[in-house]
């Protein structure tokens, strides 16, 4: 009898410890950046043609925001910005003479700055980069020498190293082929495949993740999925290709949207669906310049590269079953800089005193219907800081369309929009608000005071290189 009891409370006590160890294993983490996807891009988004079934069903999962920001309007500091949680201006990554890195570029993102794979990794994560990285293809920036275990991808943007007998001009982008673009693919540090077979490229992305998941289904992960497109030059494998109504770039968001409609069942058939925070956006707006193979910002102004509203605020999704409150539209400004300080804390991870962040930790937000912390977005275009948000309005201290204008104003007196009311940046109220204005100038002044500027990275040459 008595052994009997004593096994039952040795079981009692076994069944507790591995309850506990299991509530106390912090979530996976899986980061999925598409590439110039425009914030009208989506079906949950308002997108009239492309079918987005999986993004869709994500979206009613989890919270879809209305007011998610990317750190910046194009490739390079965007990725600085979600990967650090600081200001692309803090980091070197950005300039105002190139604004992203290219294959001659000496430059990437400094050893000194902390990633999120880096902060996982002390929790004890398995860390995994796949797709486009486009912090520096030299060795020491690339991911494995930024906390990943692992990379897979293109090191920098598909349509880079084009050949010189491609098509003339446009004609290339129009009618693509992957040897047109010598772009090397890299299985952690070394070049597997060259050019890269961009048709099938989601895909291979796709089963990379899916495999990483299978294989460390036991301990926390953090995988980071940036795919390469709709980026230009647009691709698409032969499940996808001519089956949207809205052409070739439809057929490459529909494979994105399988590709996470692939990852969600991977996560699932693992039973980690409780356990994983998934976030879905987008490096920066649409990338107007390139026609009907661009996308659209809805009724957002202007695209990709500019600090109108169409090339910083994106499609925005998170998910984390039965943590975050299904069925959520939040209007809340949220943005890519707060999901390094947001896993930090869910993960259990210390930051260092010393580490100067432009993210806020969403983890209560998320799970807690706390306050939102963030009231204010910095937009950024190079090292200049063209406008701000704070609340629903938005004041404008420089101007700037995307590309092929010399057009910068800038202005004496800010152009005012409130963002509630005009979402399409169409009217000027800075008139009948001058205490509004006076406010935000009184922000962007404690900002500026905190601004450190870092060297830029993105001038650097490889020498004797064209």
């Amino acid at each position: 009898m008595k052994l009997t009891t004593g096994l039952a409370v040795l079981c009692l006590i076994f069944s507790q410890q591995f309850a506990e160890g299991a509530e106390k294993r912090p979530p996976n983490v899986i980061v999925i950046f598409a590439d110039d996807l425009g914030y009208g891009d989506l079906g949950c988004y308002g997108h009239p043609e492309i079918r987005t079934p999986h993004l869709d069903k994500l979206a009613a999962d989890g919270v879809r925001f209305t007011s998610f920001y990317v750190a910046a309007s194009v490739c390079t500091p965007s990725r600085a910005g979600i990967l650090t949680g600081r200001l692309p201006v803090r980091t070197g990554m950005c300039s105002d003479k190139r604004r992203v890195l290219f294959p001659n570029s000496a430059g990437g993102l400094p050893a000194s700055e902390l990633t999120i794979a880096e902060v996982l990794k002390t929790r004890g994560y398995a860390t995994a980069a796949i797709g486009k990285w486009h912090l520096g293809h030299l060795p020491e920036f690339l991911p494995t020498r930024q906390g990943f275990d692992s990379y897979f991808g293109i090191p920098y943007s598909n349509d880079m190293d084009r050949v010189n007998d491609s098509p003339m001009g446009r004609e290339a982008f129009w009618k693509p082929k992957s040897e047109y673009w010598n772009v090397p693919i890299l299985e952690n540090e070394k070049v597997v495949e060259r050019p890269a077979r961009q048709e099938t490229i989601t895909k291979r992305y796709t089963e990379r993740a899916v495999e990483f998941i299978q294989a460390n289904k036991e301990k926390p992960f953090f995988i980071y999925l940036a795919h390469s497109l709709p980026h230009v030059p647009l691709f698409a494998s032969d499940s996808f290709l001519g089956k949207s109504p809205r052409g070739l770039y439809g057929d490459v968001v529909e494979e994105i949207d399988w590709s996470v409609g692939q990852i969600q069942k991977a996560v699932k058939d693992a039973q980690l669906d409780d356990n994983t925070l998934i976030v879905f956006t987008s490096d920066n707006g649409p990338w107007l310049i390139f026609n009907e193979h661009g996308g659209s910002a809805g009724l957002l102004r202007e695209g990709k590269g500019c600090t109108w509203e169409g090339g910083m605020r994106v499609p925005g999704i998170m998910k984390w079953t039965g943590k975050i409150r299904a069925g959520q539209v939040s209007a809340d400004i949220v943005s890519s800089l707060d999901i390094l300080p947001t896993a930090a804390a869910l993960a259990g991870a210390k930051l260092p005193e010393n580490l100067v962040l432009d993210g806020y930790d969403l983890s209560k937000f998320l799970t807690e219907q706390a306050p939102c912390p963030r009231q204010e977005m910095f937009y950024y275009r190079g090292t200049h800081l063209y406008a701000v948000r704070q609340g629903a309005w938005k004041a404008h201290f420089r101007t700037q369309t995307a590309y092929g204008k010399d057009d910068l104003a800038i202005h004496q007196t800010p152009v005012l929009n409130h963002l509630t009311v005009d979402p399409s940046e169409k009217y000027n109220v800075a008139q009948k608000h001058p205490e509004v204005i006076e406010k935000i100038n009184h922000l962007v002044q404690q900002h500026e005071k905190s601004m450190l500027c870092a060297p830029t990275q993105l001038e650097k040459m490889i020498q004797n290189k064209k």
